[in-house]
């Protein structure tokens, strides 16, 4: 008996119990009535488990459990036979790794890796034969790790815990990344790095590269982390794990003709999944949103000059300026925004539209009038946005500004309907932000004119809050810029039709304020601003 054979003794199990007769087996009528029920959700489960549904997950684990136990016999004489608990030096880095999570996760639940990582260093960066930083936990680590933790078992069901798990993800789960998938971290992408087996035999050698079947690796606190020890074992487990991971709700099939699908998992994380032709192999990116928790912005922002960079926030949130937080993926931008709709008047009801429900602000702000929508097969953006108009909303956020329609969207939002709107942007520059707006109003928005575009997009954006990660994955605002748009009609569109102006900047690890913000729009803020603030504005930005 090893781990593959249990694996299709239990796939039969469930085949069987699914195929059965229930009215074959006799009993009472209520008798019959709870074989049905049973049944039938064995079957909801068995389908929803590996969609990131816990709920799910567990019940068909139970079942693992009671097949292991009950029909094939498993007890404490014969278990090690599979997993070799008490001679570690025959244990795997893979087995050596489940037994410290699932420790781990007896004491820190889906922070489990959190704590793991952190007790050991898999965080810090190593050096490459060039000097450069990167970040890799390889299968020293783990031996090291196992080696330090002096791994105590108590006994039989911690064994058979561990043993369920692994039996589970290479039946029903997500393979080797189903319990890092629970856990409270950004994301996780698998066959991003190495050879797919369609181009191995090309070239002499290539079959002792890595392979892209092996290639996992997790985003954690900014960082992306290579987890070299784990791997799928093969190509034919990593297309099962893509070609189920991303099927909750029916979102369509992945096909050859249709070489790539985004949707949502049973708990809001965003599934990507790809596969050839479109793409070189099968390749999966989960985004979790459960490991971006609200916290106070004093505890976010901390550097010396933070309180600089937080005032003028919270003065351009309650002056109502239509602010975007711009950076790359992971440089905090969504923590950012969540913390600021503190500074938003509780008097102010709130509007979200998001590709995906990621924020989830009514978890944080539970009182306050907020309603979420998103965009859906049959309802589009804009469509969206129409309605939201009829909602009695103060405050409109986007998510996410990510392709044209949404940024058309966006600067509608900004000049109709609402007191001001708040949303994130992956722009490298003001300047790059302005021009990005600028191009998807003349494909999406009706606008012929480039110079008139500029002018709608420069009337309705007034600040940008960028937002950087350095390489150990430190995340600081680089910069708040005001957007002021150009007097002069004739100058040159890319230079005068508006300039930019830095606020705060962020200088050799100290936020400084560089320049006050402009008179007039200062003025405007001003209108919605109490006399309190606008006192502490004159100070700040000495005023005359």
């Amino acid at each position: 008996m090893n781990i593959e054979t249990v694996v299709e003794e239990v796939i039969t199990a469930f085949s069987d119990s699914l195929r059965q007769n229930v009215y074959l087996t006799g009993g009472s009528r209520s008798d019959i009535e709870e074989r049905i029920r049973q049944k039938h959700e064995l079957r909801q489960s068995l389908k929803n488990c590996c969609f990131g549904s816990l709920t799910d997950k567990e019940y068909v684990k139970s079942d693992i459990r009671d097949i292991l136990l009950k029909k094939l016999k498993i007890d404490k004489d014969n278990i090690d036979t599979l997993i070799h608990f008490s001679e570690p030096s025959k244990l795997t880095v893979q087995d050596k790794f489940d037994i410290m999570l699932y420790i781990y996760k007896k004491d820190y639940g889906h922070d489990a890796l959190t704590k793991l990582m952190e007790d050991n260093g898999f965080d810090k960066p190593k050096l490459n034969e060039y000097g450069q930083e990167y970040y890799c936990v390889t299968d020293g680590d783990i031996e090291t790790a196992y080696s330090n933790m002096s791994v105590y078992l108590p006994g039989f069901a911690d064994k058979l815990g561990i043993l369920v798990q692994r039996v589970y993800q290479l039946c029903k789960g997500n393979g080797a990344i189903d319990e890092i998938r629970d856990m409270h971290i950004d994301g996780i992408s698998a066959g991003v790095s190495g050879i797919a087996d369609q181009f191995i035999s090309f070239e002499q050698g290539m079959e002792l590269l890595p392979k892209s079947y092996d290639s996992i690796w997790i985003f954690f606190r900014g960082k992306s982390i290579r987890f070299e020890f784990l791997g799928f074992g093969s190509e034919k487990e990593l297309i099962r794990v893509c070609r189920n991971i991303y099927r909750f709700n029916n979102p369509g099939q992945l096909s050859q003709a249709k070489g790539y699908i985004v949707n949502e998992m049973a708990d809001g994380s965003r599934v990507s999944v790809a596969r050839p032709p479109f793409c070189e192999s099968w390749v999966l990116f989960i985004r979790k949103f459960d490991s971006v928790k609200w916290v106070d912005v004093a505890s976010l922002i901390k550097d010396k000059g933070a309180d600089k960079a937080i005032e003028v926030m919270r003065l351009l949130i309650k002056g109502c300026m239509v602010t975007g937080i711009t950076g790359e993926q992971g440089s905090g931008k969504t923590t950012l925004l969540m913390s600021l709709i503190g500074f938003i008047p509780p008097t102010y009801n709130l509007r979200i539209q998001e590709l995906s429900f990621e924020l989830h602000l009514r978890k944080k702000y539970p009182d306050r009038n907020i309603v979420t929508f998103r965009e859906t097969a049959n309802v589009n953006g804009q469509e969206g946005l129409d309605y939201q108009k009829k909602t009695d909303g103060s405050v409109n956020i986007l998510g996410e500004v990510a392709t044209a329609p949404v940024a058309s969207w966006l600067v509608q939002m900004a000049t109709v309907g609402s007191l001001f709107t708040l949303f994130t942007h992956h722009a490298k520059t003001t300047k790059d932000l302005v021009i990005a707006m600028r191009n998807a109003l003349l494909m999406e928005g009706g606008f012929k004119d480039e110079r008139i575009a500029t002018e709608q997009v420069t009337d309705a954006i007034n600040f940008d809050i960028h937002m950087r990660k350095n390489i150990k994955g430190k995340r600081f605002i680089e910069r708040i810029t005001e957007i002021i748009p150009h007097a002069d009609e004739n100058g040159d569109l890319t230079g005068s039709m508006f300039t930019t102006r830095n606020i705060i900047e962020y200088r050799d690890g100290e936020y400084v304020l560089v320049n006050p913000i402009s008179r007039e729009r200062f003025a405007s803020m001003s209108s919605y601003l109490e006399e309190e603030d606008i006192k502490k504005a004159r100070e700040l930005f000495a005023y005359e």
